[in-house]
């Protein structure tokens, strides 16, 4: 999820990204590429563009190539999960021209090949990535085999599958009719029986399950009789999201059962969502005190380290900023929303006055994506598309998270006054002392 964010937050800041003529370069290196082959073609383009008329546009355009090729002699081979580069001149906000090099290995493969100059960097490939990163089993049987796949986005793996010949179904044998028939029940159970061990071979890995979810599929009653067999893994059983129907078996099976299944694996995220989001709701329904919401108690219990499952809305709109005061150079750190830090009163001082400098500022949700491994514990990111969702988002301040012991922020925070009274008695206590001090001289 942190990963997804990350690609989320990149994507968006390349989009907003525009350049004068076509100096942007967008490209995108598969698995299994080789970079020599990228190099070869970088040199002809590079021949290429020393032909373009306009003088601003040429030297841009070969600037921008300049700078792929440097970013690409830092690879002696394409990474297992491909390479995505970005590099071109940007105009910034204030009219200004920056020069731009980004490169990063997908957190997982990308199977496009892309190469752009534009006025724009080109992100359509990335937002693959993003569509779903989970991993479902696929358990495709019928009567002449059983096939077991997976599905990551959409890249689609066989991991096994293989061909049995079962007895049909006669009325012949006169009065060996039932013999025929206790042998016909017998290779079908040892079938069922063979399936249900390989299902485990494949989807279960240090005693769980390694997929987010199992789809069977088949085009007779042979999915249900796994289902219900008492050689299918419980821990499988319960892993099973949907049964589906398929008219043929093997790969074209494999295929149907994605197309029958896809909103239901769609929705697998959002039930996640809103499991870990009523969870939440219900330690704050029974008062355990083993919660915590809004920024700065959320905070707070990260720095006790009491956070076990930090949750946080992706579209949070809070910044962190480390001000500094000009007078003293003490640094502090501030978390405020872009209409708070319209408010000059968070920069200045509340006792002189004098004026706070902003030397960094980062998002907050930034800032976590970093940190929250530091504090021990785990980020879920959230969205406001579920009842659920939107409730956390507008009623909790789209932060909080659960607690691994009982904390009460309201005794803290009256414990903080306390302090914070009598360091102002005992200052009071040190001025009148030496005012009579002084006046015992006098």
């Amino acid at each position: 999820q942190v990963e997804m964010w990350k690609v989320k937050k990149l994507i968006k800041s390349l989009q907003a990204a525009r350049g004068n003529g076509t100096s942007m370069i967008s490209l995108i290196i598969p698995p299994r590429d080789q970079v020599s082959r990228i190099s070869t073609m970088l040199a002809n383009e590079y021949g290429t563009a020393s032909n373009i008329k306009s003088r601003v546009n040429r030297l841009s355009v070969l600037g921008a190539i300049t700078s792929t090729q440097q970013k690409l002699k830092l690879y002696t081979r394409v990474p297992p999960n491909g390479l995505v580069l970005y590099c071109g001149t940007i105009l910034t906000d204030d009219g200004k021209e920056k020069r731009v090099n980004i490169d990063f290995e997908p957190f997982r493969p990308i199977n496009t090949s892309l190469y752009l100059c534009d006025n724009k960097f080109h992100t359509e490939a990335l937002n693959e990535l993003l569509e779903d990163d989970d991993k479902f089993g696929f358990i495709v049987m019928d009567g002449n085999g059983c096939l077991f796949g997976t599905l990551q986005g959409n890249t689609r793996d066989v991991l096994h599958k293989f061909t049995v010949e079962l007895p049909k179904k006669h009325g012949r044998g006169g009065q060996s009719a039932l013999r025929f028939a206790r042998l016909r029940m017998e290779k079908r159970h040892n079938y069922v029986r063979k399936c249900a061990e390989l299902a485990v071979q494949h989807f279960l890995s240090d005693n769980k399950v390694n997929v987010t979810g199992l789809v069977l599929a088949g085009s007779a009653d042979f999915k249900t009789e796994l289902l219900n067999s008492d050689h299918f893994d419980p821990r499988l059983v319960r892993a099973v999201i949907k049964t589906v129907d398929v008219s043929y078996g093997m790969d074209p099976g494999f295929n149907q059962a994605i197309e029958l299944s896809a909103e239901s694996l769609a929705n697998v995220k959002l039930v996640q969502e809103k499991k870990l989001l009523q969870k939440y709701f219900d330690e704050i329904n029974q008062d355990t005190g083993k919660y915590c919401f809004m920024v700065s108690d959320t905070l707070q219990a990260l720095e006790m380290s009491a956070v076990e499952t930090l949750i946080v809305w992706e579209n949070l709109a809070v910044n962190r900023l480390t001000v500094r005061n000009t007078s003293t150079q003490e640094e502090k750190v501030l978390h405020l929303t872009p209409e708070q830090e319209q408010n000059d009163v968070h920069f200045h001082d509340p006792i002189t006055g004098v004026e706070l400098e902003i030397i960094d500022k980062l998002s907050l949700v930034e800032w976590l994506a970093n940190e929250y491994k530091k504090f021990g514990a785990n980020l879920e990111f959230v969205t406001d598309r579920s009842q659920e969702g939107s409730q956390f988002c507008k009623g909790f301040g789209g932060i909080g998270g659960l607690l691994r012991w009982r904390v009460d922020f309201t005794e803290m925070e009256i414990a903080a006054e306390m302090d914070n009274a009598m360091m102002d008695d005992d200052d009071d206590d040190d001025a009148e002392d030496y005012d009579n001090y002084e006046d015992s001289f006098i």
